[in-house]
């Protein structure tokens, strides 16, 4: 049997995508069901490294489309220094806790769901492994579709949590009657009209990279920006360059990247830019100009048109911006995986052995 590996489990995206679509009532219909029996008011969701950037475009789902405070939250600086509810006007099963986890191991994600089940506050995992430590300290387990990676950097099971967290709005939009049948219909068919052309997004994010990996992979610094929904996209392309190409590798909110970190720039420095279809865009498009004053090497990743070359991704693929962060962090994954295979990193090694975030499985 071949040993997997992560572009392997990064070319499997299309497949797991339609496949968590063709059975999204296992993980729809139980979440939905919360929200029929309580009152929810207010989401927080919890994770760490791809679970909290997945958190991130979460809390945007629920504040954008159901108009449901929410929040993507680092459990343990939220269990130390943070409350549910500071303003002490909403009841505790009003507060729904999300603890993502795709190995249910996060050991500070099982604690800060431990802590809110202790404390009264209804709880939800989302876990890959329906018997995992976390699945012990929650009211509800809703199954996370995306089968387990064997390599230590997680892709398939970023996109496909994704996908879940946003079929959870949709089925919530639905059953709160925020959408009506045919807005539903509507924004299901955007859903499966991406997740059929999925491998039309891989086959474009992998010829990008071939088209570029020479400067990639021999850059002093990597910046990825973004804003909007995509600032957790900036997050998790980050993440997974610092985690598998392993050069020094910054993200910011593309308006504070202005403000001091551009006196850092050089010719030898690659910027990431996500244009997202939100207020920010044309202000993106005014500091890609300027930026490609002091770089040739600046990158624009996009399903919006607009005037684009060699550097750029502009995915023929188009969707919302809501979905749109499935097909963003496809090009990263690459960069990530073929970039450390160019340079001859084995990412199916983890050089970090001492066992700190996750518990022994």
């Amino acid at each position: 049997m071949d040993k997997p590996t992560v572009l392997g489990y990064m070319k499997d995206q299309p497949r797991a995508l339609q496949a968590a679509f063709a059975h999204q009532s296992e993980f729809v219909d139980p979440f939905v069901e919360v929200f029929k029996r309580h009152d929810i008011k207010k989401v927080i969701f919890f994770g760490s490294g791809t679970s909290y950037n997945a958190s991130i475009i979460a809390s945007y789902y629920f504040k954008q489309i159901l108009g449901i405070d929410a929040s993507g939250q680092y459990p343990t600086v939220f269990q130390n220094y943070e409350k549910a509810d500071w303003t002490g006007t909403l009841k505790k099963e009003q507060i729904l806790f999300v603890g993502i986890s795709q190995s249910g191991t996060s050991i500070s994600t099982v604690d800060v769901m431990k802590f809110a089940k202790a404390n009264g506050y209804l709880t939800l995992a989302l876990t890959e492994d329906l018997n995992s430590e976390i699945t012990k300290h929650v009211d509800q387990v809703v199954h996370l579709l995306c089968g387990k990676e064997l390599t230590p950097p997680e892709t398939r099971g970023y996109t496909v949590t994704l996908l879940t967290l946003y079929l959870w709005v949709l089925g919530a939009a639905k059953a709160l009657h925020i959408y009506d049948d045919q807005k539903y219909e509507e924004e299901m068919a955007a859903v499966k009209h991406l997740t059929d052309q999925f491998e039309t997004v891989v086959d474009e994010s992998e010829a990008w990279y071939e088209r570029n990996k020479t400067t990639i992979v021999n850059s002093d610094r990597i910046y990825v920006l973004g804003y909007g929904v995509d600032y957790g996209s900036v997050l998790e392309g980050m993440l997974k360059i610092g985690e598998m190409l392993r050069l020094p590798t910054i993200g910011y909110e593309i308006e504070e990247y202005a403000h001091g970190p551009t006196m850092a720039i050089t010719k030898q420095q690659t910027l990431f830019m996500i244009g997202s279809d939100d207020a920010e865009w044309n202000r993106m498009l005014e500091f890609r100009k300027v930026f490609k004053k002091y770089t040739d090497r600046v990158h624009l990743i996009t399903c919006k048109d607009t005037d684009v070359d060699d550097r750029d991704v502009n995915f023929s693929v188009k969707t919302n911006k809501y979905l749109a962060p499935l097909m963003y962090t496809v090009p990263f994954q690459f960069v990530s995986a073929k970039g450390a295979l160019d340079i001859g990193i084995d990412t199916g090694i983890n050089p970090f052995t001492d066992q700190l975030a996750h518990l022994p499985e």
